[in-house]
């Protein structure tokens, strides 16, 4: 007890208690893991030739190297502000998200899409895990990289999240006073979900703990056999009388519009108990204190629109930083539209170049 005690009190002092001598270490090096990253464009949109492009790396606060594409318009020069990009949960960079940085890279930004630690090219293993720490520290990371390029402005730098990538941006932006502008799309609340099923249709005690407890007997069932068991991705085919939104789903991730070999949800989706922690480790308690500038877009017909309209009332009710956030619901879209525009190019481009002009000018 003693030994606890002690060791309890010394953790209390903090990092800063103890004065450093030349000789003692700095602290722990960051490092990156060579990562196998493919070069030709293998993108589920078409290449632009007003931008450049390269693939990057960098270092999460955990230690995993993530792999990004990287895009810039031919014609910058100076200090550029900045925009990084990821989800929705279970695609690649290769699909939407890396759409929508070539878009605002054509605005005149410095963009990079991700993967998140443990999907596509990036590295943490074993693979297609989520967590909602790893998750957003993988934003950060983003800010990280960004921050020290010579070619970008750090005090202009921005987020973009998608579908359950955006409910991870609103919490690193929480967090990460250098980020100043954060764009949603097509929101999803990740640990609501996961607590609460679909429309919050599981949302007891009772429901809960079987859904904890199958998630249990699965950890014991994978360690016993040595391996993570998939989940599934996007099913191959969807019956008549499914929901709509698992139509919508299938018609992105199952066509050529935005199938991708590495998109978990194009293919084995994530791993069974992949998402378990976000079950009891919400991530959007501190989004009234974010006093950088918010713009939310959700489709009208989207069956995920509360989670913004309930993500955004919490955001702005009785926070006195509330002026500078924006939901706008697009008329007629539904949750996929938002990832590429669908048939009717329902993504607001102009609206959110002058989001972002406005906020990280």
């Amino acid at each position: 007890m003693k030994r606890i005690a002690i060791l309890t009190a010394l953790s209390l002092l903090g990092p800063g208690a103890f004065a450093q001598t030349e000789n003692t270490m700095k602290g722990s090096e960051i490092r990156k893991e060579p990562l196998v990253l493919t070069q030709q464009w293998d993108k589920t949109f078409a290449k632009s030739e007003d931008v450049n492009h390269e693939k990057v790396t960098f270092v999460t606060r955990y230690g995993i190297t993530l792999a990004a594409d990287m895009y810039s318009p031919k014609d910058a020069s100076g200090k550029m502000p900045a925009v990084a990009v990821s989800g929705p949960f279970g695609a690649v960079k290769e699909q939407c998200s890396g759409l929508w940085a070539q878009k605002i890279a054509q605005m005149g930004y410095v963009t990079i899409a991700f993967d998140p630690s443990f999907t596509g090219e990036s590295g943490g293993y074993p693979r297609r895990m989520a967590s909602p720490d790893i998750n957003t520290e993988d934003f950060m990371a983003a800010v990280d990289f960004l921050s020290t390029l010579e070619s970008v402005d750090p005090e202009r730098i921005g987020i973009v999240g998608l579908c359950g990538w955006a409910g991870m941006a609103i919490n690193a932006a929480a967090l990460d006073t250098r980020i100043k502008a954060t764009v949603t799309s097509t929101m999803y609340d990740m640990s609501r979900v996961n607590a609460n099923g679909y429309f919050d249709g599981s949302d007891s005690e009772k429901a809960r703990h079987e859904n904890k407890a199958a998630l249990c007997a699965q950890r014991t069932r994978d360690y016993a056999r040595g391996y993570y068991e998939m989940g599934g991705g996007v099913a191959d085919t969807i019956p008549e009388e499914a929901p709509q939104f698992l139509k919508d789903y299938h018609g992105y991730y199952k066509t050529p519009r935005g199938f991708h070999p590495r998109s978990g949800n194009s293919t084995d989706g994530w791993s069974v108990t992949g998402c378990t922690s976000f079950i009891n480790q919400p991530i959007l308690r501190y989004s009234k204190e974010i006093r950088s500038a918010v713009l939310m877009l959700h489709g009208s017909e989207a069956h995920s629109l509360y989670f913004s309209k309930d993500a955004y009332a919490f955001m702005t009710e009785g926070s006195p930083y509330a002026a500078n956030k924006e939901l706008v619901i697009i008329e007629g879209a539904n949750h996929c539209d938002l990832y590429d525009g669908g048939e009717k190019g329902y993504i607001p481009w102009q609206r959110i170049q002058d989001f972002l002009k406005a906020n990280l000018k």
